[in-house]
């Protein structure tokens, strides 16, 4: 690795990128004590997130907003490219929503204070029991008209390809009879790979696609629309990694 790319994450864009962490969370959980609806913390979440991707060097394009301002309850559903999908997301989405994530998160401090109060929803894949309360919990949050966020991957991919989906997107989404968003990451596994902690600044891009839904598809067919889904991501990842054009109807995030 270039000296440069060392020095330069761990003097100028880690130690950044960790205070903010550490301040924006203490600040929601201050303000989780009387946010009761939970519009101040997402606030400052999406702050955290824009300085998360300003300190990493990189600058953020959204396609296909249209999709991500959908009103009422849905389930996103994005390829897990990075632990900087998180704040990507946060800096994506203009509406409050829930992650469906892995319970390890809750142990980290700060992002797991957050993620506890601010009523994201913990999922231990190692437990089939504790795996069904999650989902139960998905589902009665989007009955409650509250959109969720899931990886469908369950982890970050090794390669930066899309590695196989778990059925927890479909499920929670047939369930609750809401459509599903697929969005796909672009740029974010080169900008802090899994194998690393350094960051490589690149262009970071979101890309949402028609909603898919779910109207009159049962639980037998979870497999079936889960491969859907995948389907409509990897189609998103192709039509969009290799267009230098980006198209007329574009929020860019500097």
């Amino acid at each position: 690795m270039p000296f440069f790319i060392r020095w330069r994450s761990n003097i100028f864009q880690a130690p950044p990128f960790l205070l903010a962490t550490l301040f924006f969370g203490s600040l929601s959980l201050f303000v989780s004590l009387f946010d009761r609806d939970g519009d101040l913390q997402f606030a400052i979440a999406r702050i955290w997130a824009r300085f998360c991707i300003f300190f990493s060097g990189s600058s953020l394009t959204v396609l296909g907003q249209q999709h991500l301002c959908i009103p009422g309850p849905l389930v996103y559903a994005s390829n897990h490219t990075s632990y900087m999908d998180t704040p990507v997301i946060f800096s994506a989405l203009p509406n409050q929503f829930r992650i469906l994530a892995k319970v390890e998160l809750w142990k980290v401090p700060c992002i797991g204070w957050y993620l506890a109060r601010s009523g994201q929803i913990p999922i231990d894949t190692a437990n089939p029991r504790a795996t069904l309360s999650s989902l139960s919990a998905g589902v009665k949050a989007l009955r409650a008209g509250m959109p969720l966020f899931v990886f469908p991957e369950g982890a970050r991919t090794p390669t930066g390809a899309t590695q196989p989906f778990l059925n927890g997107a479909a499920y929670l989404a047939i369930r609750a009879q809401v459509p599903v968003v697929p969005i796909a990451l672009i740029g974010v596994y080169d900008l802090l790979p899994i194998h690393t902690t350094q960051f490589y600044p690149t262009q970071l891009k979101v890309i949402a696609g028609p909603p898919l839904q779910t109207t009159g598809r049962n639980l037998r067919q979870t497999d079936e629309f889960t491969q859907e889904i995948r389907e409509a991501i990897d189609r998103l990842i192709r039509e969009n990694s290799e267009s230098a054009e980006l198209p007329e109807a574009v929020s860019a995030i500097p």
